[in-house]
């Protein structure tokens, strides 16, 4: 079961979007420098439909984008969550952030819009400095990922 502890509305996690982060806990991931080491344990509230329910009511209609922060623990449970969002609020984009290298196959990718992934390497620095092995993709009308991570990345 998925739970979080927090949410934020945020304008950095996702280009051009309004997001409504949802931070979940019980990572497996463990990246050394994780920015919230609180999230590797198992704690927080049921992340369900009725949870998405009531944040989404909560917002009242500010936000564009929802951002799954985390859930490597049960990715079954983050794509169903994504197919709910994407049934239920056809309005709202669904980005799913990942500590691992590559998507697990059990994750259908067209149920997100927006899909970042890779562990935090310090010393690779996180999705602001060209030098990130993270990778933000970002789904085409035609169902092809284009790496935008570019964008984060002052000129």
């Amino acid at each position: 079961m998925l739970k979080y502890v927090n949410t934020d509305v945020v304008f950095q996690e996702i280009p051009d979007e309004v997001t409504l982060a949802i931070n979940i806990s019980g990572c497996p991931c463990r990246c050394p420098g994780c920015h919230s080491p609180y999230l590797w344990t198992d704690i927080g509230l049921p992340l369900d439909t009725g949870a998405i329910d009531y944040l989404v009511y909560k917002e009242g209609g500010n936000i564009t984008c929802i951002a799954l922060m985390g859930g490597d623990g049960d990715p079954k449970a983050v794509n169903m969550l994504a197919q709910y969002i994407h049934e239920e609020y056809p309005l709202l984009k669904v980005a799913w952030y990942t500590g691992r290298i590559r998507v697990p196959a059990i994750i259908n990718r067209q149920d997100f819009d927006y899909i970042k992934v890779g562990p935090y390497i310090r010393h690779l620095g996180p999705l602001k400095s060209p030098t990130t092995n993270q990778r933000l993709f970002r789904r085409n009308d035609d169902g092809s990922f284009d790496d935008i991570t570019y964008r984060f990345w002052r000129t």
